[in-house]
């Protein structure tokens, strides 16, 4: 009987000739096949949960040395599961820098608001540190753009928290699509549906005494502390966070440009707004979203606040071609004929509810085992920055049109918005003073 463990192996491995990207053979000093990788977890509320178990769950290669959240509550709330799950307690530290400045750590996770996302990433880098981020790598393009750059020059691995790349069934439906299993491929649709609740309208109220609210906001220009911001609804402002589209269209969309085989698009469209609840929340809770090739498609649908399904799914993608249509989410695949007469089904598992905030499964086992093998023994990672940032990229582009209300035409080599300086404007972001990430 294979165990567990020897599954984890085998995929981190075997998966590897289908990864796209460099592999990690020249980024510094690979560690030891037989040595453990000394793992900090920053950001601690919700995902960091998947992290913890996914690092159980590999527990032979990787160990968790530190833990981090600005937040105490919250940091001692994981302290305690960490020691349950790990058999050890982990140092835990408030300032993520302290744990940049530790040298027996060896890679960082990511599970901290968006904003956080590409600064922290970079420091970790500039100090000598692999990185497990979570999705969306960046808060807008011209981060993501400094991140590639950053990992190109300080030569260490950052995996993008897009699971599905590691899943074995997606692997498997995907090569077959390349393969010709429904034809030439040429339009994708991909969509998530959820029925979450109104955010009401907050009011500034005096921090939590548990909170360092001046380290949450970090990269952020400062605002007063409200009562419907935190832990989980910064989501929903755009100074933090970057609205459905990014918190989980990029695993969807990022599996339709993987079936399609294309990068950057040459146009972008996107229409929508907030119609579910009226209260704080600055992003849509409803959005379609187009992006164009000169021959395919790829098309976006998400629904913050309308649980009703699409092929009795709250979450997956089609991807449509010449001879038929290839359905599938983090369950399995399905294939289809022209007429839409179902020919044949792979069922992997029963996919996680969306009402799950947390996400522990074996898809994101087998990404961290992928992750932690690049870091061991230099394998290639499943998906690599400068992959993975396309996908990111593409879906903030999708949010600057819904902005601007217009269609963007870009260039397709570098994602950048051409002849639109207004929207060109919204390449980047405002920086509290003191806080700008720097390659």
């Amino acid at each position: 009987m294979v165990t567990r463990r020897e599954f984890l192996d085998a995929l981190a491995v075997g998966t590897a000739g289908l990864a796209v990207g460099a592999t990690a053979k020249s980024y510094g000093q690979i560690l030891g096949a037989n040595e453990r990788v000394n793992f900090a977890v920053i950001g601690l509320n919700g995902r960091a949960y998947a992290h913890l178990a996914s690092l159980k769950a590999n527990k032979g290669a990787a160990r968790i040395s530190h833990v981090c959240d600005v937040d105490s509550n919250i940091l001692a709330k994981f302290v305690n599961q960490t020691q349950q799950e790990m058999g050890e307690t982990p140092v835990s530290e408030k300032d993520f820098r302290r744990i940049l400045e530790v040298k027996d750590v060896d890679a960082i996770t990511i599970a901290t608001p968006e904003h956080w996302h590409t600064p922290m990433a970079i420091a970790a880098l500039q100090a000598g540190k692999h990185v497990y981020l979570e999705k969306p790598s960046s808060h807008n393009p011209a981060e993501g753009e400094m991140l590639v750059q950053a990992q190109q020059k300080y030569q260490k691995l950052v995996q993008l928290g897009t699971q599905q790349r590691s899943s074995p069934h997606t692997i498997e439906i995907i090569e077959k699509i390349h393969e010709g299993i429904i034809g030439r491929p040429y339009f994708a649709k991909a969509w998530y549906v959820n029925t979450r609740k109104s955010i009401g309208i907050g009011k500034d109220i005096a921090v939590p005494p548990q909170l360092d609210w001046d380290l949450w906001q970090g990269p952020a220009p400062r605002r007063p502390y409200r009562d419907n911001v935190h832990p989980y609804n910064w989501h929903w402002f755009k100074i933090y966070g970057t609205g459905e589209s990014l918190n989980n269209g990029t695993h969807e969309v990022d599996v339709c440009r993987w079936a399609l085989g294309v990068d950057y698009p040459q146009l972008v469209t996107s229409s929508g707004g907030r119609y579910h609840f009226k209260d704080d929340w600055q992003f849509y809770d409803t959005l379609l979203t187009s992006f164009e090739y000169e021959d395919k498609m790829i098309s976006w649908e998400g629904k913050s606040c309308q649980g009703m399904k699409f092929y009795g799914r709250d979450r997956g993608s089609t991807i449509m071609g010449t001879e038929g249509t290839a359905l599938i989410d983090r369950g399995g695949y399905e294939i289809y004929d022209l007429k839409g007469n179902k020919k044949s089904e792979v069922k992997a598992g029963i996919a996680a509810s969306v009402a799950d905030l947390i996400g522990r499964d074996s898809m994101t086992d087998a990404h961290f085992a992928n992750f932690i093998a690049g870091i061991r023994k230099g394998g290639r990672l499943n998906a690599p920055i400068n992959v993975g940032n396309i996908s990111v990229t593409m879906l903030l582009l999708s949010n600057i049109a819904w902005e601007v209300k217009r269609e963007l035409n870009l260039d397709a080599t570098s994602g950048r918005i051409q002849n639109d300086e207004d929207a060109m404007k919204m390449w980047g972001r405002e920086y509290e003073k003191g806080w700008e990430p720097h390659v």
